[in-house]
């Protein structure tokens, strides 16, 4: 390998390890954002009503993505927002990240969402019938939470 090659190739491998790095640092998994959770993080459900009803993160705040133009003054700019979604195959609240980002919240972006959350048989609570909030926590998947 040429010098020009192999400095090309130190300069990827910098760069992959700088995007890995900052990943780390803004992701967090559901099994930290529970731990943050229990001490004063605010997890920020970003889906739709009929889904926060169907169920949602017991404790989030419901902020639909299709919501992000109104006043955000109640929420606390001095705890962080741990945004999520339905799962992986969603990035509803990454576009909600940035735009808390843009004013100026700490925000990290909750990897796996609600699926792994439930999957992990953290509490969840739905909406029911007739308006009142039902606890849907199921038992945590052995696949999930093997060690």
């Amino acid at each position: 390998m040429t010098d020009a090659a192999e400095g090309s190739a130190a300069d990827s491998i910098r760069a992959r390890l700088a995007h890995v790095e900052a990943r780390l640092a803004y992701e967090i998994d559901v099994v930290a954002a529970r731990a943050a959770q229990e001490r004063g993080a605010v997890l920020v459900d970003t889906r739709k009503q009929a889904s926060w009803d169907h169920g949602h993160v017991t404790g989030a705040l419901h902020l639909p993505t299709s919501d992000l133009d109104r006043d955000l003054g109640g929420m606390s700019a001095d705890r962080t927002l741990i945004v999520y979604g339905w799962g992986p195959g969603c990035n509803g609240e990454t576009y909600t990240a940035k735009v808390l980002l843009e004013r100026g919240y700490d925000v990290r972006e909750m990897i796996g969402g609600y699926e792994y959350w439930g999957r992990n048989g953290f509490p969840i609570e739905g909406v029911g019938a007739d308006g009142e909030i039902v606890d849907l926590t199921r038992p945590a998947d052995p696949l999930v939470t093997a060690e």
